[in-house]
């Protein structure tokens, strides 16, 4: 790996630098994420998307980029998602080196700033007090992208390049999704199995109540604290953006409800719609559950984590019944 990235780290850091250690690091599940090391102490992240990065058993439709909730792989999705944020005005790693073509190896790579220090999950749990000032900021990221409107939904790089996604709402994309999701749970775990009918009843009960919206705002679509850096001046730093797209606001609200729990107060805002707040709630349980269980069918090697992600959100589910 290190004989692999040596050109495309002098490449991107410049400046006679020699490329003496790469270090993986852990949590990425779609893509490489390593730590480069210069002679003279200098870093930066390497992103490689390959399939021998990815952990994730391949399905069906992976590739259909006008499927919102598709998997965010590649160098495009991530190039796009980098452009609207930062033009939005929140803070993102800043682009060393974009490699589209080939010219450091077959493998997509970007190389952006190293934040060595904390993310915001660490910090919360550490020191709630110094991670107020942060989350206010945060909060003003949130209400920067929750701002933006679009005209259509979809990922950033398939409406900023003009293109449309599939369906015709986003409550009807998540109702499919979450009805995919409800039956690969329910195959791998006979609670859910049992449960299935009345789960999709109540799907299609909550989907059936939410009104008709024409205009999206950007969201990240997975954004938990540990995908939130914290730079040395203490601003929030997103990361794992490839994802980002254009949707209902409270997908992401109901995310960040999930993975913050009563640190999320200083995050919650008016005007978000009840009825989709129910229906996105139900389906992020099950997606919760159906996506570790089905990463737990590979390769991935943190299993107890992700099982236990699995089995926290398959209770989480049953109890909306």
């Amino acid at each position: 790996m290190r004989g692999r990235l040596a050109g495309a780290a002098r490449a991107a850091l410049g400046g006679g630098r020699r490329l003496v250690a790469v270090e993986r690091l852990a949590g990425g599940s779609k893509k490489g994420v390593y730590r480069l090391v210069m002679d003279d102490a200098t870093t930066a992240i390497a992103y490689l998307w390959a399939a021998s990065e990815n952990y994730w058993p391949a399905a069906e439709g992976d590739d259909d980029l006008t499927d919102p909730f598709s998997p965010g792989l590649g160098l495009d999705l991530f190039a796009a998602a980098h452009a609207r944020l930062h033009a939005l005005g929140v803070r993102v790693p800043e682009l060393r080196l974009l490699d589209r073509d080939g010219v450091h190896g077959p493998t997509e790579l970007a190389i952006v700033e190293d934040l060595p220090g904390r993310n915001l999950e660490a910090l919360l749990a550490r020191d709630p007090r110094a991670a107020a000032p942060v989350m206010d900021r945060f909060g003003e990221a949130l209400e920067a992208m929750r701002s933006h409107r679009a005209p259509a939904y979809g990922k950033v790089a398939v409406v900023d390049g003009g293109g449309t996604s599939r369906g015709t709402s986003c409550e009807g994309v998540v109702l499919d999704r979450a009805l995919r999701d409800l039956a690969g749970a329910a195959a791998r775990d006979q609670r859910i199995a049992r449960a299935r009918d009345r789960l999709e009843e109540r799907l299609l009960a909550l989907a059936a109540a939410v009104r008709p919206r024409t205009e999206y705002a950007a969201v990240h679509g997975e954004l938990g604290p540990d995908h939130v850096l914290v730079d040395q001046a203490g601003h929030p730093v997103v990361i794992d953006i490839e994802g980002a797209m254009y949707f209902d606001v409270e997908w992401e609200h109901v995310f960040l409800r999930i993975r913050l729990h009563d640190a999320y107060r200083p995050l919650a805002v008016d005007g978000l719609d009840e009825d989709r707040l129910a229906l996105y709630t139900l389906a992020q349980r099950l997606a919760l559950t159906a996506g570790p269980l089905r990463l737990l069918d590979g390769g991935f090697p943190d299993r107890s984590a992700m099982a236990a992600i699995a089995e926290y959100n398959l209770t989480e589910a049953l109890a909306l019944l």
